[in-house]
Parts: C-alpha cells; structure tokens; sequence
C-alpha cells in the first residue's frame, strides 16, 4: 500500500495556503508534516480525510479498497475530540464505532480499545467528566476500536501526559507493524522514526510523488 499527493494546492476563503505539495508514504511508514502556524498542515491532513477541497494536484492510495475513497481507509483525528458530554465514555466509543461503518461497536471491541488508552476504569463514566487529557485519549480510541490503514493524526500528543504519549505510541508503533500508514502534523517528536515534510505556506514543499 502506498498513500501519495502530487502538486497539491489548497485554497481556504480565496486564500493559497500551499501549493506544489508532493509526498509519498509506503506501507509501514509515517510522514510528519512540519512547519509554523498556518502553514497548511492541518488544512494538508483535512484534505487527505476529504474535508477540503483539493484545489489541484491528485491524492491515491494505492494498494488500499478499490471499492472504498481514500477518506473511507482513514482515521482523521482533529484538533476537536468530538465527545458527547452525557454520553457515557464506552458509549462514546460505541457511537463512534458505529459512525465509522465497524462491527467492532461491540462491548469487547469497546473494552478492547478503552484499555489500549488507559480508560477501562472509566467505561461508565459520563464524558462531561473527564479532563482534557482523557477526552483526547477517548478520542485517539477510535484508532483501535475500528481498523483502517490510514490515520492522519493533528497534533496527537495535545494535552497528553508522560504515560498516554507512551501508549500511543505503542499503538502507532502496532499500527505501522501490521502495514498501516501515519501522517502526522505535530510541532515536536511523538516517537516515531520518520521521513519529514515541511510546509512554508504557499510555496513549493517536498517532491513529485
């Protein structure tokens, strides 16, 4: 499998973020998208989840479902955790599972997952409860409670501590062992060896896929 862009341009309200944008990522490997405020790296990893307008260039995923887009093959987690506050935190997980189109809905897949991201104690615990860093955990349990090869992380480690930052990354490490495909956009390592993309914003970054 293999997730590439060529000549990628975004535009956001009549603006040119970027322009020129080529990558290519193999499976079992991440690319970290780098670069300062605004450069387009959220808007980048929006557009590969099928939340912007690709304005040119192509995106593929070659290798992956020929019957499914690309935006179906992935996990997009956002800036945004996406809980519902009177939902319980399994509750959550279940809907999302349910949303993302899984059969892992199911209250072993559920368990399975919270416990991946140390949640398990707080299965019956209503979302308006938990801190900022469980809610970004419960959110980053979509990643295993449902199976999709790409994930395209914004910032994953935002409001984790020591502990969760070391639990995702056992579950990024998993996820690239069993051939699955990461592009992040971060400001700082997530522990991860891997090949960099820098954004400049509206100028030419990385090369032709």
């Amino acid at each position: 499998m293999r997730l590439c862009g060529s000549d990628l341009a975004c535009v956001r309200s009549g603006r040119e973020v970027f322009a020129g944008v080529g990558f290519a990522v193999e499976a079992g490997n991440a690319l970290l998208v780098l670069g300062r405020n605004g450069a387009g790296k959220s808007s980048l990893l929006r557009m590969v989840a099928g939340l912007v307008r690709v304005a040119a260039g192509r995106l593929e995923l070659d290798g992956g479902e020929a019957e499914l887009t690309l935006p179906e093959q992935a996990h997009y987690v956002g800036h945004q955790d996406a809980v519902k506050p009177a939902l319980t935190v399994a509750e959550n997980l279940a809907f999302w599972g349910r949303y993302l189109g899984g059969s892992d809905a199911a209250p072993a897949a559920v368990d399975k997952a919270l416990d991946a991201v140390g949640l398990a104690p707080l299965a019956d615990l209503p979302a308006a409860y938990l801190s900022a860093g469980q809610k970004r955990r419960l959110s980053l349990a979509r990643l295993a409670a449902v199976e999709r090869p790409v994930w395209l992380l914004d910032e994953p480690t935002s409001a984790l501590d020591s502990a969760s930052q070391d639990r995702l990354t056992a579950l990024m490490r998993k996820h690239l062992g069993e051939g699955g495909i990461i592009l992040a956009a971060t400001h700082g390592p997530i522990g991860l060896d891997a090949e960099a993309l820098r954004l400049d914003g509206m100028t030419t970054a990385g090369a032709p896929a």
